[in-house]
């Protein structure tokens, strides 16, 4: 019944009382009330609907009320986002009701919805993402412990009664669980889950930031116990039914401390002049079994997580690092896919394989890089050289085909922070990004999109990683800010293919400020998400993408190989088997999405917190930079090596004004103009790691 309860409430733009319902619905009977009545009820419940102070309902999305997740920010106020409205509602400060970040709530629009800003108010809160928290203890003459929390987003009262604190002593970082409320003004009981350390121990502090974003350090008990049955090495028996490579030519291409290597190559010219490339992925679906507590631990985690000191496995090292890790002259299972491409990188034929292969020489970047870009062969690379240079060869040929139907290269750059046995940073430098990571880039791309394209044509369940389309009005906001610049930007602003933006891209690229420029544009994209649904990807220009080549690392790649034995090596098509995975792969592109965010804005936070950790170190330094943002409050600048500090308004040496439609800042007397883009010589006034800040003063400005 609840469908037809939802489709009369469609069908009508006003409230509907029980009476309605029942005529509306034909429902006469004492048990089809009773069921209605139910159903209703768990409606209400589940957010779907309103049920109103005048006994009526109505579809929750024609009410003033929406779901949404709130974000809080430091300062106590807070912004709601809900689906399918373009601005987040504003809840104030006294209009919290008790939500805090992240919060699943119902919140009622009390301003007009024609007004530039929607303001509204909590009325309750649906579901609490957050149960544990992360604080430092210190307990009062009473023995009773007091929580402060390392989120400033999140304001909570929260204490420790004797006998729940894990015998803490002041100053450690602890785990905490809420119990219950004490009363209405914020205070909750709270219980010690977990002692990190202490605040000052070498590594508590990002050890804080991971269990912030519950992602799992240890693996439980049953995982470490299935581990020890997994075989060490490659036996006769799991080489059956599997294509013989190892006396191929085959080897992997890395960063210098890689450990999990998930990805092989290899490169053949073919007799009618064809590339004959080949991509080789570890195959941990066959050691990570559907429903074994490994997979139910790797799917809950979703991806590992790569920190400065650090690597949190999706799955344990011993597998990671040992039996599915792609390591040299030892023999390892595969999936492969091999691709045939003419000189113009049409890919021509293709075969998507189990094998067995034996890589001969773990490479690394660098030392690729020296050959390809220098023309300096490393010792022991010698065999390999004719091999690299034919898959440069082959790349540039995708690269420029990629480009051509509009792939979208924003070259945005990355930070590496250098940290001592302490974990204490030494430096902040940039990552290369030299002619090997491209290679490899261009190499995955085409595989991901061969295995992509070859399922969703068999039109059976799949897990595809879409990017879509931006808004267009916030491209528009893009090219007219650009403009305010100086910079006329030609194309047609009602075409949003990825030429469009990629012709924007190109357009900026011999602009000093190109690396803020490009940032900014990619922040006006939306993010690319796992889903069952094939929507393309639009930042690749692509019609059919997924993740296949990382599966050690990310579990949408393991459940792709999963579906790969499913369907072309064990032949499951049928019903039964689509129908299973119509319904999980649901859930796991979800789950995959969300736990990538998490990952993604811990390794942020870390990243962020070390920065200022280092420029602790360096009050009273100048340094060159560039404005990379300016707000009401002051203006943003990034040094070179992608450290960002704030320039606060209330300490610049003038009154300034704020120009919000062309981000500038005039000094009232001075009459000196800031704008994005602008280089400056800053000094470092203040940092603090502990609030992950950085502030700045400018010395002068850089011609």
């Amino acid at each position: 019944m609840r469908d037809s309860i939802l489709n009369a409430l469609k069908e009508t733009d006003r409230a509907l009382d029980i009476y309605e319902l029942q005529e509306r619905l034909d429902v006469t009977t004492v048990e089809e009330t009773q069921e209605l009545l139910s159903d209703l009820k768990k409606l209400e419940d589940e957010v779907l609907i309103y049920h109103s102070n005048k006994d009526k309902y109505m579809l929750l999305e024609n009410s003033h009320l929406r779901k949404g997740i709130m974000r809080v920010n430091k300062k106590g106020f807070g912004f709601v986002e809900v689906e399918n409205l373009d601005d987040d509602v504003y809840v104030s400060q006294d209009n919290m009701n008790g939500a805090i970040h992240d919060d699943v709530v119902l919140v009622e629009i009390t301003s007009k919805m024609n007004l530039d800003r929607l303001e509204g108010r909590v009325l309750r809160i649906i579901a609490r993402k957050m149960t544990n928290f992360v604080g430092t203890i210190t307990f009062d003459h009473k023995g009773i412990g007091h929580i402060q929390l390392d989120d400033n987003k999140i304001k909570l009262n929260i204490e420790i009664p004797q006998g729940k604190s894990l015998n803490a002593v002041d100053g450690h970082k602890v785990v905490v669980r809420l119990e219950k409320k004490m009363n209405s003004s914020g205070r909750y009981e709270g219980r010690v889950m977990e002692i990190l350390g202490h605040q000052n121990d070498p590594g508590v502090d990002i050890l804080s930031i991971i269990y912030k974003y519950n992602i799992p350090v240890d693996f439980p008990d049953e995982v470490k116990e299935e581990v020890k049955h997994v075989s060490t090495a490659v036996g006769e028996e799991e080489m059956k039914n599997r294509r013989d490579l190892r006396e191929e030519v085959i080897f992997t291409i890395d960063g210098d401390d890689t450990k999990d290597i998930d990805d092989a190559i290899s490169i053949k010219r073919l007799s009618n002049g064809h590339y004959q490339l080949g991509v080789h992925i570890a195959d941990v679906s066959h050691y990570v079994k559907e429903g074994s507590p490994l997979d139910v631990s790797a799917q809950d985690r979703g991806t590992s997580v790569y920190l400065v000191d650090r690597v949190i496995p999706m799955i344990p090292h011993e597998l990671s690092n040992g039996i599915c890790s792609l390591n040299p002259n030892v023999d390892r299972l595969a999936v492969s896919c091999v691709m045939e491409f003419d000189a113009a990188g049409k890919q021509l034929d293709y075969d998507i394989f189990l094998s067995v292969i034996r890589s001969r020489i773990q490479m690394t970047y660098k030392k690729v890089n020296m050959i390809l870009e220098q023309d300096e062969v490393p010792e022991g690379y010698e065999p390999y050289v004719e091999d690299l240079k034919l898959m440069q060869e082959l790349a540039d040929i995708l690269r420029k085909a990629k480009v051509k139907r509009g792939y979208i290269d924003f070259n945005i750059d990355e930070a590496k922070i250098l940290v001592d046995e302490n974990c204490v940073p030494t430096d902040v430098v940039l990552r290369d990004r030299g002619c090997g990571e491209k290679l490899i880039e261009d190499f995955m791309i085409a595989a991901n999109e061969c295995v992509a394209s070859h399922i969703y044509f068999m039109n059976l369940p799949f897990i595809y990683r879409i990017h879509e389309t931006p808004e267009a009005d916030k491209i528009r906001s893009f090219v007219s800010f650009v403009s305010g610049l100086g910079y006329h930007v030609t194309g047609d602003l009602n075409d949003l293919s990825p030429k469009s933006v990629q012709n924007i891209v190109s357009q900026l690229e011999d602009k000093p400020e190109y690396k803020i420029l490009s940032t900014l544009l990619l922040r006006s994209m939306k993010k690319a998400i796992y889903s069952p649904d094939n929507l393309g990807h639009y930042g690749l220009a692509s019609d059919c993408y997924t993740h296949f080549t990382s599966p050690i690392r990310r579990y949408p790649d393991t459940t792709v190989h999963r579906l790969l034995h499913t369907y072309l090596f064990d032949g499951k098509v049928d019903m039964d088997t689509v129908q299973k995975w119509e319904e999980k792969l649901v859930y796991i592109a979800e789950h995959s999405s969300e736990r990538e965010r998490a990952s993604v804005d811990c390794e942020r936070e870390v990243d962020d917190m070390k920065m200022a950790q280092y420029m602790e170190q360096h009050i009273g330094e100048e340094f060159e930079g560039m404005i990379s943002s300016i707000t009401s409050f002051g203006m943003f600048v990034q040094l070179d090596n992608l450290i960002e500090g704030l320039v606060p308004l209330r300490d610049m040496d003038d009154f300034y004004h704020f120009d919000e439609e062309h981000l500038t800042l005039t000094g009232e007397k001075s009459h000196t103009k800031y704008a994005i883009g602008e280089r400056v010589r800053v000094k470092v006034v203040r940092a603090n790691k502990d609030e992950q800040t950085i502030d700045f003063e400018v010395v002068r400005k850089v011609n």
